[in-house]
């Protein structure tokens, strides 16, 4: 059985200054609204964070980068987050933008034990920069290294007292392999669930993958609301 924690913030605990996170999430879909509101709250520094987007100005990450918690950026978006371009463009935040199916596949082969791999995405292109080209076939590739972290933070619809996981729709995103790929992955579950309860063959992260879980609500906010008028 995996320990089930009181409070985001005890779940947090073991997160120091200077850590490697992950953090899953698209856009504010799947994201883990608790555990990030506690990492702003104890007010952890110097972090690099890997994670598809950083929030907007008001919630998800974008409430670390407010508080200047947030050293770098690994990510693949950033078009919903102001104080994120202001921090870019005044040197605070230093970011590494990757296309997205690179983004995905680093990870990916960071919870397999694949250390690099060869794609065509971003040849040719500033991407490209100081890193090893090879042809295959005629055609050139770029080595990309694997991604890993100290501590995954995700989210998921259903949780069991043995850490399996199950995600709801959409936020099954960046959520299943970032699991995988960190040291300490911490899980954000909105129904905890008795062993035997859930359905083996709908289990999305197995609960090997998983070292400590907590249940959280979720306000679940919508970036970009349009009604019709």
């Amino acid at each position: 059985m995996k320990p089930v924690l009181k409070s985001a913030l005890e779940a947090i605990e073991g997160i120091h200054d200077g850590a490697v996170l992950m953090v899953g999430g698209f856009g504010l879909v799947g994201i883990p609204e608790q555990l990030i509101l506690a990492l702003a709250e104890k007010g952890t520094k110097d972090l690099t964070v890997i994670s598809n987007n950083c929030g907007v100005d008001d919630w998800g990450l974008g409430l670390l980068l407010q508080n200047k918690q947030i050293k770098k950026m690994i990510g693949s978006y950033v078009g919903e987050n102001k104080e994120f371009e202001r921090q870019v463009l005044s040197g605070e935040l230093e970011v590494e933008l990757l296309p997205q199916g690179t983004l995905a596949e680093r990870i990916r082969a960071g919870g397999a034990g694949i250390p690099a791999f060869y794609t065509p995405a971003g040849v040719g292109t500033p991407i490209a920069e100081g890193k090893e080209t090879r042809l295959f076939h005629g055609k050139p590739y770029l080595l990309e290294e694997a991604l890993v972290a100290d501590f995954s933070l995700i989210r998921a619809m259903h949780g069991d007292y043995a850490g399996n996981l199950i995600y709801h729709k959409t936020a099954r995103n960046f959520n299943p392999m970032m699991a995988a790929a960190g040291s300490v992955t911490i899980a954000e579950v909105e129904e905890l669930h008795e062993i035997g309860q859930l359905t083996p063959d709908h289990i999305h992260t197995p609960g090997i993958y998983v070292q400590k879980m907590i249940v959280g609500q979720q306000q679940k906010r919508i970036e970009r609301l349009t009604v019709r008028s």
